[in-house]
């Protein structure tokens, strides 16, 4: 049976991801970026940012996920829900970025968000449902599987081993839960148990987040200087720093360049060659 909606975004995915992986232009245009969303006022990219990945093996992992999972929605439920369900959780997940990381100089990648959010409609919308993942022989659970997928991804998010918005996954899960279950309400009196732990689980990672958000570093995409340690901490001046900048980016956001102050402008360039020398420095 056909999904052509479902095939249509792994198509478009691909594609795009791989001029990204050959252009770091287009993948620097498009990714995303608290900066460029924040202060220049590019909301694009809070969706286009899910048509990037990292490399062949972030997209095919998402790839698999999503159309082994978005398929089966298609399938039962139509195109439409499975797109609204996606593109809303991929937005969840961007703006829950967005809260995290929004006073660092953040960039991140990858259908993440949107992935998550359709494997987690799907448990509810698909009940009793199994996956096989090599080199496991038997099949397993497909709630297991989402609940592996997100406890993989708080933890790689935690250790920053990459450039991939792992944080992404969790708004993006409960947004497409949410989405689902206001498109279908049953699903959620079907299993209420598994339905509200569920939604437990992401509301206390989603407390947590947003009072250690600066617990994450800062990674420049296509940077190769040194990791600061694991539990090295922002100064005091540092976080005042951070929100000063935080700031003004709302100023500009809100009224424009020409509401700074002088001393607003001094600040933003001085950031700016901070920005400029560490990019310089990571070669």
């Amino acid at each position: 049976m056909d999904a052509p909606a479902t095939l249509a975004i792994v198509v478009v995915t691909v594609l795009t991801s791989w001029i990204g992986f050959t252009r770091r232009s287009f993948a620097e245009r498009f990714m995303f970026s608290t900066q460029e969303i924040l202060g220049r006022k590019e909301y694009e990219r809070v969706l286009t940012s899910g048509f990037l990945h990292a490399d062949g093996w972030h997209l095919a992992f998402n790839m698999f996920s999503f159309y082994f999972f978005a398929r089966a929605i298609e399938w039962r439920y139509g195109a439409a829900s499975m797109l609204l369900i996606y593109f809303s959780a991929i937005l969840g997940g961007s703006l829950l970025s967005l809260l995290v990381h929004r006073h660092q100089d953040y960039r991140a990648w990858g259908a993440s968000g949107g992935v998550c959010g359709i494997i987690f409609a799907h448990i509810f919308m698909n009940p009793g449902g199994s996956i096989i993942l090599f080199p496991l022989p038997i099949p397993i659970p497909t709630w297991l599987y989402a609940i592996l997928f997100l406890a993989g991804s708080y933890d790689r998010m935690r250790r920053q081993s990459d450039h991939i918005g792992h944080d992404a996954h969790l708004g993006g899960a409960v947004i497409g839960l949410l989405v689902a279950t206001a498109l279908y309400p049953h699903i959620a009196r079907s299993s209420p148990i598994l339905f509200g732990a569920v939604l437990i689980l992401c509301t206390l990672l989603f407390l947590h987040l947003n009072r250690n958000p600066l617990h994450l570093p800062a990674l420049p995409t296509f940077s190769r200087a040194p990791k600061d340690p694991p539990d090295r901490r922002y100064s005091n001046s540092h976080l005042q720093h951070a929100r000063k900048i935080d700031s003004i980016l709302e100023k500009i956001s809100a009224h424009g360049l020409s509401s700074l102050t002088p001393e607003e402008r001094r600040l933003m360039d001085e950031h700016a060659q901070t920005l400029r020398r560490r990019g310089t420095d990571g070669g």
